[in-house]
């Protein structure tokens, strides 16, 4: 099997590198390891090298330039499209996600190369590399061979752990040049911080997340008491936010958070196909509607028609005597 050089484009916001850039690494070096090539991170930031340490790469290409500390997509681009026709690796990853759309769709228009995108996995077999990506928000999976010679990806969560993208061991470190961008026509003219003090439900363990079925504003201290005995915390779907029953930093769909918590519990949520993607790598979910048709319980592992009001109150005083004893 010939070699390939895969890279991946390190995504962070402020120096803080988003967790789906090290799942992308975990990716790339699943593939290296079978085709013998080289694994990349392209690290471009005003303190890249201090970046650099932590990532499980072979190398890391830096660029470091005070432009370069908040995202500016002509910048990005501009460096990007220079390293990728100099060096025309196999495979460039990106995170699908709002940046990594945004580079990657650009650079394919630019660079004149394939672009697969929502992309969960990749394999290496016989010389070929095999995608698999999902569509119709996750109820399909689709799978073809990557176009060569030289391809962009924009991968999802879900089949690789973050953990594999780590390293102990700090990189060789290779530094990129930063290009002229005289004649710049955007620029980043400040960077506003998203309200602190709430959770991120992207990283809890245990949510209990709420839809129409609730009725009613006050009906949310039933759905508050059973996460609190859960010892999880409180989510919505966009009904419940756009109530203001709950902050937007609550909201779970493709509009809000992806969450992967070991235990969903979906109280009176229908299950939209924007809802449903943004839950489908939970460990456990487990569904309470009273429509048994309900598109929820088609991605649940438990479920129930029982009403949520009934249930709420008598499920949170059955786990607090269980803790009890």
């Amino acid at each position: 099997m010939a070699t390939m050089d895969v890279y991946v484009v390190v995504e962070h916001v402020r120096g803080q590198i988003a967790e789906i850039s090290y799942m992308l690494l975990a990716a790339g070096r699943q593939l290296t390891e079978k085709t013998g090539g080289s694994l990349a991170a392209v690290v471009l930031s005003s303190h890249s090298q201090e970046m650099a340490e932590g990532l499980g790469a072979d190398r890391v290409l830096c660029c470091d330039h005070p432009s370069l500390v908040d995202f500016n997509p002509e910048i990005f681009q501009q460096i990007l499209t220079g390293v990728i026709q100099a060096r025309q690796p196999r495979l460039v990853l990106f995170g699908d996600t709002s940046t990594g759309a945004d580079l990657a769709g650009s650079l394919s228009m630019r660079l004149g190369c394939p672009l697969i995108s929502s992309c969960r996995k990749l394999t290496a077999q016989d010389g070929k590399v095999t995608f698999t990506s999902q569509i119709c928000g996750g109820k399909i999976m689709v799978e073809g061979q990557v176009p060569e010679p030289v391809a962009l990806v924009a991968m999802i969560p879900g089949e690789y752990k973050a953990e594999a993208g780590q390293s102990d061991t700090i990189p060789a470190v290779e530094w990129l040049p930063f290009p002229d961008v005289s004649g710049l026509r955007t620029g980043v003219m400040g960077y506003i911080e998203p309200e602190s003090g709430d959770v991120d439900i992207s990283k809890e363990e245990i949510v209990v997340s709420v839809g129409r079925g609730i009725q009613n504003q006050d009906n949310m201290e039933l759905a508050q008491e059973l996460a609190d005995a859960l010892g999880g915390v409180l989510a919505a779907s966009r009904p419940i936010i756009d109530q203001g029953w709950l902050p937007t930093s609550r909201l779970v769909g493709k509009s809000g958070k992806k969450v992967r918590p070991k235990l969903y519990l979906a109280l009176g949520i229908s299950g939209a196909p924007e809802h449903v993607e943004a839950v489908g790598d939970s460990e456990v979910v487990i569904a309470v509607n009273t429509d048994p048709e309900a598109p929820i319980f088609s991605v649940a592992r438990y479920g129930t028609t029982v009403d949520l009001l009934d249930l709420a109150p008598v499920l949170a005083e059955k786990i607090h005597l269980a803790k009890s004893s």
